[in-house]
């Protein structure tokens, strides 16, 4: 998958500076930020509903776009995919690839004893009921 948002974000590259009338990324990039963001908002929200109502086709297509959208907003932020294969790669060291990671670890440093958590299924894990 790396293979293809890598292709994906260099298209993107050099789309940007073609004619916002028949490009569709061009256009993104003329309109800003801010416009990227809530498309890229407005496609997660599609695929969310789509998870919800169990429309596995449709939350292919959707998430096909989100990561359309993602790729445009990076190349906006001047963020490569290798960036943030660099991050996924030093999260999958602190906790294993199946774990977000903690806001409060963000940005600081591994320590030397930590070692990685079990990747438990989800099958296994306690259910939190929300108040």
């Amino acid at each position: 998958m790396a293979d293809s948002l890598d292709r994906l974000y260099q298209a993107v590259l050099a789309a940007r500076d073609l004619d916002p009338a028949t490009s569709r990324t061009a256009r993104l990039f003329q309109r800003g930020s801010g416009k990227m963001a809530k498309k890229l908002a407005e496609e997660a929200i599609e695929v969310v509903i789509d998870a919800v109502n169990g429309n596995r086709e449709a939350v292919i297509r959707e998430s096909a776009d989100l990561l359309y959208n993602l790729t445009v907003l990076w190349a906006s932020a001047g963020v490569r995919p290798e960036d943030v294969w660099a991050e996924m790669r030093r999260r999958e060291n602190l906790l294993g690839i199946a774990e977000k990671l903690p806001k409060s670890r963000i940005g600081k440093p591994a320590a030397p004893h930590a070692t990685r958590r079990p990747v438990i299924p989800q099958e296994a894990r306690a259910v939190r009921k929300h108040r």
